[in-house]
């Protein structure tokens, strides 16, 4: 019994993904958001059976470990260097202004909330890269599923204010109050070097099944289930406490090296397919929520999550101001950190500025690539600090 609900578990986003992909109501809600939402469904109407806990647990670690590697594989780390001037700039100002704006928070709460350092992790992690890295971060530092699932719902409905605003009435906003220079095209946009394999957007789904594809694609998945046992045996040579850690920045270390290796880099739809395990993580971790631990709002994470998009959106806005960089490449560059990549074309369509698509999407994979090192490392240093 437990096995065909863990199956019919893997197989469920599928349907999410197809709905998605074919009606644009469904577009509009998002593959993740619609996870949840049927996860926490599943999971409080009394249909699973009472033993199925265990598999819940185990099916939400294993996800996680195999979705990293499978996204980091497309990585090709010599265009982060065709970018290398403003856009990566931008990027590490993104970066310092979470950090930044996290340790304030941390010395706020630390004395009321333990779970301060924990919630910085989250924060650090999510904000510079994305839902992988809110999902590996999570397992790393041992979050609970409620303060998790809290995290990310709040996380998720003030994203899509933030993505509106950036949408719509940043540009002037930043450009008068803020006094950043408005952006000068160059001279060639390198968009042409987007292709949908490098987009996190669900139309980059279609094809996935043809046969050319999906035979490489099961070896790199087969890759992926290498590279996490290789990194839970380095783990599991360290003591409980730190071999979590260990194994998640393991598995993101050889995910970053396998994608040297040309024909690895070359293998289509990685990048979706490790997206795919992703969305059964939301599934199955949803599922075990229960709703009576939502009904009442958690201000404090509410509010964690708040100044944290949005203090960190100000003092980013600030440093690019003294750093000289342009508008449309801060706006670009703080939603591929914020909201990750997904969100980047649809505020380039917004700001029509097409030639910041590719700096956008570039910096956003760096940041799923750093997200873990940065969410892990800076929460623990957290945790010990003296004062």
């Amino acid at each position: 019994m437990n096995i065909s609900i863990a199956i019919l578990f893997a197989a469920f986003p599928a349907l999410l993904v197809y709905l998605c992909y074919r009606f644009a109501a469904f577009r509009k809600i998002g593959t993740v958001l619609l996870c949840y939402i049927a996860g926490m469904i599943v999971g409080n109407i009394g249909v699973l059976p009472a033993g199925f806990a265990p598999v819940q647990s185990t099916m939400a670690d294993m996800s996680v470990a195999i979705a990293l590697p499978l996204l980091l594989f497309s990585l090709d780390v010599r265009k982060w260097f065709r970018v290398a001037g403003k856009g990566m700039l931008c990027m590490l100002l993104a970066v310092v202004s979470i950090v930044i704006v996290a340790f304030a928070l941390q010395l706020w709460l630390r004395s009321s909330n333990p779970m301060a350092w924990q919630l910085s992790g989250l924060a650090i992690g999510v904000y510079t890269g994305g839902t992988p890295n809110l999902a590996a971060i999570k397992s790393a530092l041992g979050i609970r599923n409620d303060t998790y699932i809290l995290f990310h719902t709040y996380d998720t409905v003030l994203s899509l204010l933030y993505i509106f605003l950036m949408s719509s009435i940043a540009r002037p906003f930043f450009v008068r109050y803020m006094r950043l220079r408005p952006f000068e095209a160059p001279a060639t946009s390198g968009t042409d070097d987007v292709t949908d394999d490098e987009e996190e957007s669900i139309d980059a789904y279609a094809g996935l099944f043809k046969p050319g594809i999906l035979g490489r694609l099961g070896l790199a998945v087969l890759l992926s289930c290498a590279i996490v046992g290789v990194s839970a045996f380095i783990g599991g040579l360290l003591p409980p406490t730190a071999g979590t850690a260990v194994t998640i920045l393991a598995i993101t270390t050889l995910g970053i090296a396998a994608s040297f290796i040309k024909p690895v880099r070359r293998i289509r739809k990685t990048f979706q397919a490790g997206m795919y395990v992703i969305y059964v993580f939301c599934f199955v971790v949803a599922s075990m929520t229960r709703l009576d631990s939502l009904i009442h709002i958690d201000y404090a994470i509410l509010g964690y999550v708040a100044l944290s998009i949005f203090g960190s959106l100000f003092l980013h806005a600030l440093f690019c101001r003294l750093a000289k960089i342009d508008a449309d490449t801060f706006i670009i560059t703080s939603v591929s950190a914020i909201c990750s990549p997904p969100f980047v074309p649809v505020v380039a369509g917004a700001l029509k500025n097409k030639a910041i698509l590719i700096s956008g999407l570039t910096t956003g994979i760096v940041g799923y690539a750093i997200g873990n090192y940065l969410g892990i490392s800076v929460a623990y240093l957290f945790k010990n600090l003296p004062f």
